[in-house]
């Protein structure tokens, strides 16, 4: 442990602050630079305004969560997000910043101005207190840090070939229909919007093929239905943050009780749950048996369908199926309405060929999940504990 030579310092007099010059909807879809948002998500654009080595804070958010980012390299950024970057090098590592940031956040939160937003002004993080090593510490401390970092982010770009694999496999044999064998069998018509189809294969309503389930509405308010609960328990919310093809443990678990006074069925491990609510088509592959709250629709897969088949076919058609959408106060799919989408369903045969090959993609995506959900928990624990000097960096190398 190593706590001497720390210093408190105020944010302002060691970083400058710069902002953003776009508006949000400069975004363009197959842009050259990341451009940089109020958004956790990073877009693109066609122009590059900063090349430099920064980190990036959202400097408004309606629920006073405000995204930090690090970057080094060509960028723009909206004109509400703050660019900062040390005065001088040799006093504040710029990587070091970005994770002493993280364990301001909450604090930003508590003190950010305004009511419908939430904003950070210039005066706050001018004053924001930091307590800082020395720079060869900052630069071991940031070394350890990002070493997860980079772990994490090697494994979420495996996840991506993974699923663009599985996506392409499934577009193959499921929409061009150019699965092993296929040059034998002849088309037909289908006698369904859906057109022509093998042989063979048949057009099913996909309420006809698997149990499509619509989530529930515990009261919330009493803590009896969640007190010692074991029973995985989903918001919307929870999908759009982990952004993964599979989920397991819920930040929230509902008791037995919780789930008797709900109308909510809970369902088994690996079916396919998509919001449904407010933000739609979000879809995730759930690992333990779970129920949902009401803005969800699930589907629970067979030896007819599976859960492979169910959610690239939700993606493949995620445009169709959320157009359906509709509401005065929040747009909703209803089950009513989802029940009624075709699906093709293959030969048992090619089915399970099918299910053969995309199993073995879709293990090593959960064990891939796992290994960042580790490493992002490890990491989580050291931050506070290196920052502050409760863990040592002395035999750290600095490369």
């Amino acid at each position: 442990m190593n706590k001497k030579h720390r210093q408190k310092i105020k944010l302002g007099e060691y970083a400058s602050f710069k902002t953003g010059k776009l508006d949000s909807n400069a975004a363009t879809t197959n842009g050259e630079y990341p451009f940089f948002t109020c958004s956790r998500e990073t877009f693109l654009t066609d122009t590059y305004s900063f090349d430099t080595e920064c980190v990036l804070l959202a400097g408004n958010n309606a629920a006073g969560k405000f995204p930090l980012k690090y970057f080094v390299g060509k960028f723009d950024a909206y004109q509400r997000t703050y660019i900062i970057e040390p005065l001088d090098a040799e006093k504040l590592n710029t990587r070091f910043l970005f994770y002493a940031l993280q364990l301001q956040l909450e604090y930003m939160r508590s003190v950010s101005t305004g009511a419908t937003t939430k904003f950070l002004t210039k005066t706050i993080l001018d004053n924001l207190k930091l307590t800082i090593p020395p720079l060869p510490t900052q630069q071991k401390i940031a070394a350890v840090l990002s070493a997860y970092d980079d772990l994490i982010e090697n494994n979420t770009r495996r996840i991506q070939i993974l699923e663009e694999m599985a996506q392409t496999i499934y577009r193959q044999w499921f929409v061009e229909f150019e699965y092993p064998g296929h040059e034998d069998v002849p088309l037909v018509d289908s006698g369904t919007e859906l057109g022509m189809i093998p042989e063979g294969w048949e057009v099913e309503a996909i309420n006809d093929v698997a149990e499509v389930l619509g989530g529930g509405t515990p009261s919330t308010k009493k803590s009896e239905y969640w007190e010692d609960g074991n029973i995985n328990w989903f918001a919307p919310r929870d999908l759009t943050k982990a952004g993964t093809m599979f989920i397991g443990d819920s930040p929230r678990k509902i008791n037995e009780l919780g789930l008797q006074k709900s109308s909510a069925k809970m369902f088994p491990a690996y079916s396919v749950m998509m919001t449904s609510r407010a933000t739609l088509g979000v879809t995730a592959i759930n690992t333990l048996p779970a129920c949902t709250n009401q803005g969800f629709i699930t589907c629970v897969p067979n030896e007819r369908l599976s859960n492979y088949q169910i959610y690239f076919w939700i993606a493949e058609n995620l445009e169709k199926i959320t157009s359906v959408a509709s509401g005065a106060t929040f747009k909703e799919i209803t089950k009513g309405t989802f029940r009624k989408f075709l699906i093709v369903i293959a030969p048992p045969k090619i089915h399970n060929h099918f299910v053969e090959i995309l199993e073995p993609i879709g293990k090593q995506i959960e064990n891939l999940q796992q290994k960042n959900a580790n490493l992002r928990a490890t990491r989580d624990l050291l931050l506070p504990r290196l920052v502050s000097g409760e863990v040592g960096v002395e035999g750290v190398a600095v490369s």
